[in-house]
């Protein structure tokens, strides 16, 4: 089975082959999107997600960027005050009309994009589960959580 076929198959990845004399696989954020940020709040926001005893999900990393990318459910409102927390922070979020990139058999020696977490089957952790791990790294104390209520 190739990787795209993998992607696609098993774990509902909308990933297609582009441009075809790359290899590089990408994906459009339709009913997976993604948070990106700086590998040491990833790592850190990885610790905070397995101290809950709740599933990662598929976890990118692109080592030349120092960047982690967090493959996550589309539940995140569309509210200025959250992306603008976010940006603070060197967040994006690639939501609906963007492009994710994958790791690919093209990509020289993992220095492209390789997987912290690869994903096995379709689970994505909800994106405001994530933000809520990305705040309690930040600053304990101070944020409720937003998936606890």
């Amino acid at each position: 089975m190739t990787r795209c076929h993998f992607y696609r198959r098993v774990c509902d990845l909308p990933a297609v082959i582009e441009p075809p004399h790359l290899g590089r696989i990408i994906m459009p954020a339709t009913h997976v999107w993604a948070l990106m940020m700086p590998a040491h709040l990833g790592q850190a926001v990885k610790i905070e997600i397995h101290s809950r005893n709740t599933d990662l999900g598929p976890i990118l990393s692109h080592p030349r960027s120092r960047r982690w990318t967090y493959l996550v459910r589309p539940d995140l409102p569309d509210e200025d005050r959250l992306f603008a927390e976010l940006f603070r922070l060197n967040i994006s979020v690639v939501r609906e009309g963007g492009t994710i990139a994958l790791p690919s058999p093209g990509d020289q020696c993992a220095e492209f994009r390789c997987w912290v977490e690869p994903p096995r089957c379709i689970y994505r952790p909800s994106g405001l589960a994530v933000i809520d791990a990305i705040r309690a790294c930040i600053d304990p104390g101070r944020w409720q959580a937003v998936t606890r209520g």
